[in-house]
């Protein structure tokens, strides 16, 4: 046990004096040169410091390598540069960095002042070159103008006036970008250019999630100028809306209902809807129903029927009126009929009601008959009374020996009422010899 403790205490005696060494600091330090060198250290910075601007109020001292720097600037930002650059100077232990932002208003607005005159003098400089700059971009601007207000090669390639408009728009933006670029260029200044067209990409942008339906209504007015799928005085149906067409513009369709309202679908809505066009086809149908007894001759009854409506004076030989039986009832049997009108010199609705009249008419001179309405009356004891007679039913007039008149005058009439709507309006992209769908 004695030896253990001995062998140790002779290990530790060992190893104390390396453990010391360890501790102490490599290499020299002349004491003699530190003054010296701190006064070496405070000119370099000084130096520095003198030939850069803002820092005129900042002090150095140094001592044993610790430099102490105070004093204002005009910024945080120029204290705190400070730092990096007086820790490059050789032989810089520490740095005592003091200095605040200064705040004296004569002393910050200085520099602004000082800057505003140098880009004034700049400014002054480079008016000549602005002045050509200017001079290019007008001259190439008035190229585009000129050229887009030429009539003669844009309707001659546009399908209409309203293309032609967006061609002579297009020209017009196109000439002032490329003059646009052609001035920053003699200004040495195109870099300038990208930061334009980032921005209003950016704005163009915001500008069309905001007016959405607006660009679609005025893609859906170009692409319905294009392909017309109805002319002016046309009689359509636009999602549930008759009318004849008045116009179409850059926004809307216009049509005047047969109650003499005008009705203004968007073209957006237009374009996308189911659109009927009954005026594209002069030959027009129309149909109607009739009512037979079940115990009738129904044989007879569509032979009747089918030649009064062949004898109608407005009904035409092709397409061929025609007549079938189309359904039974609880007590009647449905007899349908059609025929075929001018409807450029028919009126639909005149010539449907004169040939249900002349059918009915011709029906009760062939004794085909009507039905009649019955009533069966239960008594007291279950017991079924007698089926009442039916009430005694005037005779109809006998058939005319020729039908009414049945022209198509109120159609002309609304119009005339379209045509002189369309001279008040100036803005119309329908035209009759543009293509159609």
């Amino acid at each position: 046990m004695r030896r253990l403790l001995l062998y140790l205490m002779l290990a530790g005696a060992l190893l104390a004096p390396a453990v010391s060494a360890q501790n102490q600091p490599q290499g020299t330090i002349e004491v003699a040169d530190s003054a010296q060198q701190d006064a070496a250290i405070a000119v370099r910075i000084r130096d520095i410091l003198h030939e850069l601007d803002g820092y005129e109020d900042i002090t150095v001292s140094v001592s044993s390598g610790i430099v102490t720097l105070r004093g204002t600037t005009l910024d945080t930002a120029s204290a705190q540069r400070l730092n990096e650059l007086v820790a490059r100077v050789q032989g810089v232990v520490a740095i005592e960095n003091e200095v605040v932002e200064t705040a004296d208003v004569v002393r910050r607005l200085n520099p602004a002042l000082e800057r505003f005159r140098t880009r004034a003098t700049q400014l002054v400089i480079a008016l000549p070159l602005l002045a050509i700059a200017a001079a290019v971009f007008l001259l190439v601007l008035l190229i585009g103008l000129l050229l887009a207000r030429m009539r003669q090669p844009w309707e001659r390639l546009a399908p209409n006036a309203f293309i032609a408009d967006i061609y002579r728009q297009v020209v017009r933006l196109v000439f002032g970008i490329a003059g646009l670029v052609i001035a920053l260029d003699v200004l040495n200044a195109t870099a300038l250019l990208s930061t334009i067209l980032g921005a209003a990409g950016i704005v163009g942008l915001a500008i069309g999630f905001a007016v959405r339906d607006t660009v679609e209504n005025f893609i859906a007015s170009v692409l319905l100028s294009v392909r017309q799928p109805f002319r002016p005085n046309d009689a359509v149906e636009i999602n549930g809306d008759e009318g004849k067409v008045i116009r179409l513009t850059s926004r809307a369709t216009i049509l005047l209902s047969y109650d003499g309202n005008h009705i203004r679908i968007p073209n957006a809505t237009v374009f996308k809807s189911r659109i009927v066009n009954y005026s594209r086809n002069a030959e027009r149908r129309f149909l109607f129903d009739l009512g037979l007894a079940p115990d009738s001759d129904l044989k007879r009854a569509v032979q009747v029927a089918q030649q009064t409506l062949t004898a109608l004076p407005f009904t035409l030989a092709t397409p061929a009126p025609d007549a079938w039986i189309d359904g039974v009832g609880d007590s009647t049997v449905t007899l349908r009929l059609i025929g075929w009108i001018d409807q450029t010199q028919t009126s639909l609705v005149a010539a449907r009601g004169e040939a249900i009249r002349l059918c009915m008419s011709a029906l009760t001179e062939a004794g085909i008959a009507m039905p009649e309405p019955t009533l069966r009356l239960i008594g007291a004891g279950g017991a079924g009374l007698e089926d009442t007679a039916p009430a005694p039913v005037a005779p109809l007039p006998a058939r005319p020996d020729h039908a009414m008149d049945v022209q198509a005058q109120a159609e002309h009439e609304l119009e005339a009422i379209v045509d002189q709507e369309r001279k008040d309006d100036v803005e119309d992209l329908l035209a009759r010899d543009a293509p159609t769908e």
